[in-house]
């Protein structure tokens, strides 16, 4: 059985056309098509039905292209696992994540992991829409909420707590809170908030939970945003506590009543394909990222 054949016609599968299977290849179509036929011949099947304007896999072309992928992804395997020994990590490791988390927390855990890592490109997309990582090639996914997709290796991340920040140029101006119902004369920046009403459930060891009932200038939907507007100097705003850890050892941002917090706001994921072998690379880059949340008080 010629491999190469099997090769192509996956990817004539995987790109639904022929013409977009010669493309990646950078082969001609008609050479792509020939392979495919002569595969069929081989197998003694018709895997394929064509038509001028549609592509569609029979009974057996189905079978076939499930088994065939999984055996050509073993082999990339295996010689990825071979060009690894004995070399220092290299290559590209492609991650996707939500705008938010990537601006706030990714941004300086990928510079360390370049630096500690010169011979390792991180390729990252920021983006709200739900990638599919095999699909498109991802190595690693940080995903918010509720996991859709069974098949994919998952690692939980906690970060259970926001905590109320504000710039040292805000706390000038304004004076700094003392009680939880201070908040109430502030300038809050508000996460999803209608009409620029937005109501805080804190949460400290002494007191208990209390609400308050918190206006502002600025309301928005990517927690990201929220500490920029807050470093800024425009509010004090209700952030994960993760996300400012760096920013307060600048001394960009302060911690606004600390005793006080908001629990329970979510689990994040890193996410990977399930696949038998997973190159150097990714397991190095993985490994940091879910230690650098570790120390940023994740669990």
């Amino acid at each position: 059985m010629d491999l190469n054949r099997v090769a192509v016609f996956v990817k004539v599968v995987e790109t639904a056309s022929f013409t977009a299977a010669a493309n990646a290849l950078g082969m001609p179509k008609s050479s792509v098509s020939r392979s495919v036929s002569n595969l069929e011949d081989d197998l003694g099947v018709r895997l394929l039905q064509r038509t001028t304007r549609t592509l569609s896999l029979t009974d057996a072309g189905r079978a076939y292209f499930a088994r065939a992928r999984e055996s050509l992804s073993g082999l990339d395997d295996a010689t990825t696992a071979v060009k690894d020994m004995g070399k220092e990590p290299r290559g590209v490791v492609r991650v996707t994540a939500p705008v938010d988390m990537g601006v706030a927390v990714l941004g300086d855990l990928v510079s360390r992991f370049v630096l500690r890592y010169p011979h390792i490109r991180v390729d990252l997309s920021l983006t709200a829409r739900r990638v599919d990582l095999v699909e498109e090639g991802f190595d690693l996914a940080l995903r918010a909420g509720k996991l859709e997709d069974s098949s994919l290796i998952a690692r939980p991340i906690t970060f259970g707590t926001s905590g109320l920040f504000a710039s040292p140029a805000y706390l000038k101006r304004r004076g700094k809170p003392k009680r939880v119902e201070d908040l109430t004369s502030h300038d809050c920046i508000l996460f999803r908030a209608r009409d620029g009403k937005l109501s805080w459930r804190l949460t400290s060891a002494a007191g208990g939970d209390e609400d308050v009932d918190v206006t502002g200038p600025v309301t928005v939907d990517d927690f990201s945003f929220v500490q920029v507007v807050v470093t800024a100097g425009v509010g004090i705003g209700l952030v994960p506590t993760l996300f400012c850890t760096a920013a307060v050892e600048r001394g960009e941002l302060v911690r606004v009543l600390p005793e006080h917090e908001q629990r329970g706001i979510g689990r994040l994921h890193l996410v990977s394909p399930s696949t038998r072998y997973e190159p150097a690379r990714v397991t190095l880059f993985r490994d940091f990222v879910l230690d650098g949340f570790k120390a940023m008080g994740a669990t």
